[in-house]
């Protein structure tokens, strides 16, 4: 299938390329550079099927679109720092919706009517029961989070109107890096605990600061459910086949995580078992809008899309830990 990739210059983007070539697709990538990394474009040997300009840029979306003639999106392209929508929510509305809505309708011009969207747990706000399945109801306590709902009900009415075939996949907590240790996560800022916490143990970052101790969880932090990035990528490969034999006007949502939810106290504790080396931390207060627990209910994926995670929080915190011992610096770092 020719599949076109809004964001593959980014984290799960990258990933999820790198799966997609395996399984014999052909990508074509769209990116900006505003956050994510020429190298990994080449590293994935995507230099000449890669088209660098906005979702806001119409002309650049329909040329790269009018040259790829693609079957399928797969949009990542989006800005996903929480506390970065709450202080600058012009940055997301204009990115992530009207962005979106631009490339909504470039897909409409050129008659591409496949769609995999990356949206987030983050739709659902605090949750009302756990875990958390797809009938909880959305109500986003954040920018970020309206964002991305606002984006699942355009694309339902788009789906509607012009007989789309679309999906889109709710992610809980990415984690980890790709085996091959030359692709992995790489943000400015970071917000992310298990880079974090790499950071400090290589102390090129400051100490961790646990957000508070008190919650009513076994011991006192936070849990949420860490799923690999190889696994979230493996199933938009599955929502992928799923739409190909969905009847026109379908669009589905899914839950994707493992089922399994771990305190940062425990996702500490496997950093320092990948690394060999203690987690320099200290403890802080709670943060407002944090719930006590996040976990995923993914048995709808399962059962429709055929997709389980497969990697547990050792393997993610090993594969990151590979990817941060020979890239201390991200992308940036210096040859050896």
């Amino acid at each position: 299938m020719r599949i076109f990739v809004t964001g593959a210059a980014g984290y799960i983007g990258s990933h999820t390329v790198r799966h997609l070539q395996n399984a014999g697709h052909e990508v074509f990538a769209y990116d900006n550079l505003s956050r994510g990394h020429r190298a990994a474009i080449e590293r994935l040997g995507l230099n000449e099927r890669f088209f660098e300009g906005d979702l806001l840029e119409s002309a650049k979306l329909d040329h790269a679109m009018v040259m790829t003639r693609p079957e399928a999106v797969l949009h990542f392209a989006a800005f996903a720092l929480v506390g970065e929508s709450v202080t600058r929510p012009d940055l997301y509305w204009k990115n992530n919706v009207l962005g979106s809505i631009s490339l909504l309708d470039a897909m409409r011009r050129n008659s591409v009517g496949k769609l995999v969207f990356s949206s987030t747990c983050a739709t659902y706000g605090v949750p009302e029961k756990m875990p958390m399945d797809e009938s909880l109801p959305q109500s986003p306590i954040n920018p970020y989070g309206q964002s991305k709902l606002t984006m699942e009900k355009a694309i339902s009415d788009y789906t509607a109107a012009f007989g789309w075939q679309c999906a889109s996949l709710r992610y809980f907590n990415a984690a980890g890096a790709s085996s091959k240790g030359d692709i992995g996560e790489d943000h400015e800022p970071e917000s992310h605990l298990i880079p974090l916490a790499f950071r400090a143990i290589q102390k090129i970052a400051p100490p961790l600061t646990v957000f508070g101790t008190d919650y009513p969880t076994p011991d006192g932090t936070c849990i949420r459910d860490y799923i690999h990035v190889d696994d979230l990528a493996q199933a938009h490969l599955a929502a992928l086949l799923h739409l190909e034999k969905q009847p026109q006007g379908t669009h589905e949502a899914f839950n994707l995580g493992t089922g399994q939810g771990n305190s940062v106290r425990e996702v500490m504790a496997a950093c320092e078992r990948a690394s060999g080396r203690p987690v320099p931390h200290k403890t802080g207060p709670r943060r407002a809008g944090d719930p006590p627990s996040l976990v995923a209910d993914p048995a709808k994926a399962a059962r429709i899309l055929g997709w389980k995670a497969v990697h547990d929080l050792e393997s993610i915190t090993q594969s990151a830990w590979k990817w941060h011992q020979s890239h201390p610096r991200g992308y940036s770092t210096p040859k050896v």
